[in-house]
């Protein structure tokens, strides 16, 4: 965590702008929100601008407040440039995915940087996969017991628990764009420090064992 970059300043400030114009103006949020039946058309465009849109005050905050989270790890890690290719890459993948999974679907629609924030999330645990995470309201320690949980374990718990999600089907939540936001952030982060496969390549094997998973199962029919 710590002070926020001038590009996570930037991207935040995108976010509440667009996602403000599109709380008050509805044709606006019409025009610029994921929808399979207007990207097959050719509204292509929709795959993108869908991510600075939101439903709401606290589905803005939830994912800037990931953004924050995360950010200064990725900067680190793949520098400014990098960053940014991670966000939008991941924010992309997320639209992808989902557009691949709802092709047939022409009134799915979705909006918000969850895609984006997950690719950065993922590409934090990367980067960090024995950083320890802590969870908000909870206490940090029992005792002498610490109840961290090391980065890599969450990634890997939270992608198992998305494609659980994805299967039932029984909430309103784009579980399938953060999963691809997941794959952009992990494919992207590779590529840019391929020293992670050479220096860390049993956890780096393991975050991808959910999307092996994924596919695995997409191909069988279970999902």
């Amino acid at each position: 965590m710590g002070s926020l970059n001038s590009v996570t300043i930037i991207l935040i400030i995108a976010n509440v702008l667009v996602s403000l114009k599109g709380f008050n103006d509805f044709s606006f949020f019409e025009k610029y929100k994921f929808n399979v039946g207007a990207i097959a058309r050719g509204e292509k465009y929709r795959m993108l601008s869908s991510g600075f849109l939101h439903t709401n005050q606290m589905h803005l905050f939830m994912n800037m407040f990931g953004l924050y989270l995360f950010s200064n790890q990725v900067i680190s890690g793949v520098g400014e440039v990098g960053y940014i290719i991670v966000y939008f890459a991941s924010l992309i993948a997320g639209s992808l995915l989902s557009f691949y999974f709802h092709k047939n679907e022409y009134h799915y629609t979705a909006v918000g940087a969850s895609g984006a924030v997950t690719g950065v999330l993922y590409s934090a645990i990367l980067l960090g996969p024995e950083l320890k995470y802590y969870f908000m309201f909870l206490p940090s320690h029992i005792g002498t017991v610490d109840l961290g949980i090391k980065g890599y374990i969450l990634g890997i718990g939270y992608l198992l628990y998305t494609i659980y999600a994805m299967k039932k089907k029984a909430d309103n939540i784009g579980h399938d764009a953060h999963f691809g936001g997941a794959i952009g952030g992990y494919v992207l982060t590779i590529a840019m420090a391929s020293w992670l496969v050479t220096e860390n390549l049993l956890i780096t094997g393991l975050l991808a064992v959910p999307i092996i998973i994924l596919f695995i199962m997409r191909k069988l029919g279970k999902i």
